[in-house]
């Protein structure tokens, strides 16, 4: 479990395929002496397994079914992700609920500077959109944000100058793919809001409203 409260940004080594899957390596500095095999880290959003350590590298072994469904299979040598490590159970909890599996992945589609500020706006899927409610969560390349806007195109975040130094959004270009996963709590109440209406047309934020949620 994750807060989607970005630790640092790291930089990856080598991705290199190893017997039907790829072994992503990445220069964590002092966080790998932090690390043990078998921990949990989010890697843009990603949960992964720490697979080897040696010294400030860490390896981590990454399936084809991952590498489809996230951005990770975009990345290569020099590319800069997002780090957070799991949750402990004596941690403060900030950000929000983010279990590091990806729901899919959106565009950005445009990026409106205000000063130290930026409204970032994603490009999505609609079934993407339909787990989404405004002002609620969002984990964006596995950061924790607050959605501002939505339509049925996609999405607008705020961006505050903090969370654009300490993530890779304080380097983010329009065309730019992301890693998407919705609030848990939201995906829950939609599946079991599936489950007991009728089933004659899908389950939209526009058919919720109508309902009177």
């Amino acid at each position: 479990m994750f807060t989607g409260l970005v630790e640092t940004i790291c930089v990856v080594k080598s991705i290199r395929p190893s017997a039907g899957s790829t072994v992503l390596v990445i220069d964590m500095g002092e966080l790998a002496g932090e690390s043990r095999i078998g921990d949990s880290i989010s890697i843009n959003g990603v949960c992964l397994t720490v697979a080897g350590i040696e010294g400030a590298l860490v390896s981590f072994d990454v399936s084809a079914e991952t590498l489809a469904k996230s951005t990770l299979g975009k990345l290569k040598s020099g590319s800069q992700v997002n780090i957070e490590r799991a949750l402990k159970a004596a941690d403060r909890f900030g950000g929000h609920f983010v279990q590091g599996h990806v729901d899919g992945t959106a565009t950005i589609a445009a990026i409106t500077k205000h000063g130290e500020f930026a409204d970032i706006r994603f490009a999505a899927e609609a079934e993407l959109l339909d787990a989404m409610v405004p002002k609620g969560s969002v984990a964006v390349d596995g950061i924790s944000l607050t959605i501002a806007k939505i339509d049925q195109n996609g999405f607008t975040i705020a961006i505050i100058p903090e969370t654009l130094r300490r993530t890779t959004l304080g380097k983010a270009r329009i065309g730019d793919c992301v890693n998407i996963e919705t609030d848990i709590i939201v995906k829950t109440i939609k599946r079991q809001l599936e489950n007991i209406l009728p089933k004659k047309e899908p389950l939209t934020a526009e058919k919720l409203k109508e309902l009177g949620f």
